[in-house]
C-alpha cells in the first residue's frame, strides 16, 4: 500500500494536472478530471493555484451544443524561457525557446576559448542571449550545456578534444546568473531530444557521431548514464588492439576510425591538406571523387561494427544515428544496415536523426522544461520551428 502526506499527494496531483494541460490543452476542467480520475473539486482547487502562479490561464469556452459551455485552460508557455547550449569543439551554439519549444532563436559562436577563459566566454554568450528573455514573468528558468565528453555530478570528468575537465562551469554560471545550470553529455541530450520530439518509444539508443562517438541510452523511458556517467562511451570500445592511439589512453578505439573527426583527418592527411571541413568533403563526395567515396565506405564499415555491438548488448526498439554524413547522404543509414549481418539478432530498426544538428539543443530544452515544471512527459511539439 502506498501512503503519503496530504501535501505530497496534492503536489503529485498538481504536477499531473499541469502535465495534462501542457500536453493536451486547451482542455476543460471537466475533461482533465475525467482523464486523471480526480474529483472536480480537486481539479478546481489545483487549477486556481496554477492560474495564480501564472502557469495556466483560461482562454474561453469550448464549442459544444450541450448545456453550459466549459471554460478551456491553456499552459502559459510564453511566461518563461530556457537557454540550451551545445559546447562543441569548434563552435558553441546557443538556443532559446519558451516553455514549450516555441519562439525559438539560434546563434552560433566560434569556440576559441581555452581552459582559462571558457567560463568568461560562456558568461558573454549567455548574457548576449538572455537580456530580453528575463523580462518575462519567470525569466530564464534554466540553462543546459551539452558537452562532448563524460559528465558526472554536473561536472566534466573526461573530454578528449578540449581541456575543460574539472572546471566549475555549472557552479560559476549559476552564481553569476542566479539560474540553475545542468551540464550533460551531448549524446545523452541528443537521445532525450529524439525521444521527446521524434521517436517516442521506451527503449532506444542514439548513436552520436561528431568529434567523438558516443551513444545515449534510454531504457524503460529513463536515461541510463551508468555508475559515474561513463555509460554509452562506445567510441572507446576497442576494435583493434594494435590500432591508432586514443586520448582515452587505449589504442584502436572505435572513434579513431568512425568519428567525423577521424574520417576528415584521414582524408586530409591523404590529400596532404592541413584540414578539411565537412562541406569540402561532401563536395568532393558528390562530385564522384574516389577517395571521398572510399572514406564514406570506411565510415560505413566501422560504424556498422559499433551498431552490431549495440544490437547484441541492448536489443533496443530503435537505434537513431546522428552524424553529418547521414545528414548529407540521406540513404546512408540503409547502407549501414545492409552491412550488419547478424543472424542472431535480425531485428534492427536503424533510423536517421529527426532533429539532426539541433538534437543536442532540443534535448537540453526538454530536460530543463521537465525539471522546471516537474513533469515526466513532454509531448512532441509539431509547431516547433527554429
Amino acid at each position: 500500500m502506498v501512503t503519503g502526506s496530504k501535501e505530497m499527494i496534492r503536489d503529485i496531483n498538481s504536477h499531473l494536472v499541469l502535465e495534462t494541460i501542457l500536453n493536451e490543452g486547451p482542455i476543460s476542467r471537466a475533461s482533465t478530471a475525467s482523464k486523471l480520475g480526480l474529483t472536480k473539486a480537486t481539479i478546481s482547487a489545483i487549477v486556481t493555484d496554477l492560474i495564480d502562479r501564472k502557469l495556466v490561464r483560461e482562454i474561453g469556452s469550448d464549442d459544444t451544443s450541450l448545456g453550459r459551455k466549459p471554460i478551456l485552460l491553456e499552459f502559459c508557455k510564453e511566461n518563461g524561457h530556457i537557454l540550451s547550449i551545445d559546447l562543441g569543439v569548434d563552435h558553441i551554439t546557443a538556443f532559446t525557446s519558451d516553455l514549450k519549444g516555441n519562439d525559438c532563436g539560434l546563434k552560433q559562436f566560434l569556440n576559441n576559448y581555452t581552459r582559462d577563459n571558457i567560463i568568461n566566454g560562456l558568461i558573454y554568450i549567455i548574457s548576449s542571449r538572455i537580456e530580453q528573455l528575463q523580462k518575462t514573468p519567470f525569466g530564464v528558468v534554466g540553462i543546459s550545456i551539452g558537452v562532448h565528453g563524460v559528465v558526472n555530478n554536473n561536472e566534466i570528468t573526461f573530454a578528449p578534444y578540449y581541456d575543460y575537465v574539472g572546471l566549475p562551469i555549472a557552479e560559476r554560471l549559476t552564481e553569476h546568473f542566479g539560474i540553475p545550470v545542468i551540464i550533460e553529455n551531448e549524446a545523452n541530450l541528443s537521445i532525450i531530444g529524439e525521444n521527446c520530439f521524434c521517436y517516442n518509444v521506451p527503449n532506444m539508443i542514439g548513436v552520436s557521431v561528431h568529434s567523438g562517438l558516443g551513444v545515449g541510452i534510454i531504457i524503460d523511458n529513463k536515461l541510463y548514464t551508468g555508475f559515474n556517467g561513463n555509460a554509452g562511451e562506445i567510441g572507446h570500445t576497442i576494435i583493434n588492439t594494435d590500432g591508432r592511439p586514443c586520448p582515452c589512453g587505449n589504442c584502436g578505439c572505435l572513434e579513431q576510425y568512425a568519428s567525423e573527426r577521424a574520417i576528415l583527418n584521414t582524408y586530409a592527411s591523404i590529400k596532404n591538406c592541413s584540414r578539411v571541413n565537412i562541406d569540402d568533403f561532401m563536395s568532393a563526395y558528390n562530385s564522384g571523387e574516389k577517395l571521398a567515396k572510399d572514406m564514406v565506405d570506411e565510415f560505413i564499415k566501422y560504424i556498422s561494427i559499433g551498431i552490431n555491438n549495440i544490437l547484441n548488448i541492448f536489443n533496443p526498439d530503435v537505434i537513431v544515428i546522428n552524424s553529418s554524413f547521414t545528414m548529407y547522404i540521406p540513404e546512408l543509414h540503409l547502407r549501414i544496415k545492409d552491412q550488419i549481418k547478424n543472424r542472431m539478432n535480425k531485428y534492427c530498426n536503424l533510423v536517421p536523426s529527426g532533429l539532426q544538428d539541433i538534437s543536442i539543443l532540443l534535448g537540453g530544452a526538454c530536460l530543463i522544461i521537465r525539471n522546471y515544471l516537474g513533469v515526466t512527459y513532454l509531448a512532441p511539439n509539431s509547431d516547433f520551428v527554429v
